[in-house]
């Protein structure tokens, strides 16, 4: 089986506008577990726009499924991860005036300011991926610095896509196809992520090699209007549809 992660960035946002304490991201992560989700992802930016340090603090403590805290490679960030020690940390690629994580980490061009963060959070037992483009320079970066998992970027695929340019995204498409199997071949554990939805995530699961989907936006999007348990038993669907195409049983 494939594994699904939910994002859980955008309750946060919706509790943030109007600066008080509902809705929680943690019941919803909470509620997400109940229905089956594998882990829960979420981001503590530098602004602290959307998810708090107590609630990383709590997701760590309640949730009883495995952490990922996706973060930026700054000392703040290694120091808070390395105190909580969570199952996983993500790094990927921050700017305050981004609304949301644009690309892939530049892990061939910052390797050696990578790689410090990398070694300590190691030391302190944490599982590292790095959230990067799908090319084999970045894929061969990332075995260098040591990190086991890459989170290959999605993002470019699912907005051609929307858009209706089906040549943009099918030339997208057979990049992530190629690094899943590439990084599979250098030894990498592969997730996917960024702009999925069900048709997007029904595709990729058929992808040899993906072995997590972390999806956030779409699917608290889609429990504002059918509830959260609904969305995931319907993206599990679609992932297991997925797999089906790739000779998986699922």
């Amino acid at each position: 089986m494939i594994r699904l992660g939910l994002n859980v960035d955008h309750v946060a946002t919706i509790r943030n506008a109007r600066g008080c304490s509902d809705p929680d991201p943690v019941r919803a992560a909470k509620l997400a577990v109940e229905h089956g989700v594998d882990g829960i992802t979420a981001h503590l930016r530098e602004d602290r726009r959307h998810i708090r340090d107590r609630d990383m603090e709590r997701l760590h403590a309640e949730i009883g499924k495995p952490l990922n805290f996706e973060m930026a490679a700054t000392p703040e960030m290694v120091e808070f991860a390395s105190r909580l020690q969570p199952h996983a940390c993500c790094l990927v690629p921050e700017r305050r005036e981004e609304r949301t994580t644009e690309g892939g980490l530049d892990v061939v061009g910052q390797k050696e300011l990578l790689r410090p963060a990398i070694a300590r959070l190691r030391d302190a037992g944490i599982r590292v991926s790095l959230f990067i483009e799908p090319s084999e320079p970045a894929l061969a970066a990332a075995v260098d610095l040591g990190a086991p998992v890459v989170e290959l970027h999605t993002g470019a695929w699912c907005d051609a896509l929307k858009e209706g340019h089906r040549a943009e995204a099918d030339a997208e498409f057979a990049r992530i196809v190629s690094a899943s199997r590439q990084g599979v071949a250098m030894g990498l554990e592969i997730h996917a992520g960024h702009g999925l939805d069900y048709a997007a995530a029904e595709t990729i699961s058929a992808v040899a090699g993906i072995a997590e989907l972390n999806i956030g936006h779409f699917m608290i999007g889609e429990a504002i209007f059918v509830g959260l348990g609904p969305v995931i038993a319907q993206m599990r669907a679609a992932m297991a549809r997925g797999l089906e195409r790739r000779g998986v049983a699922a």
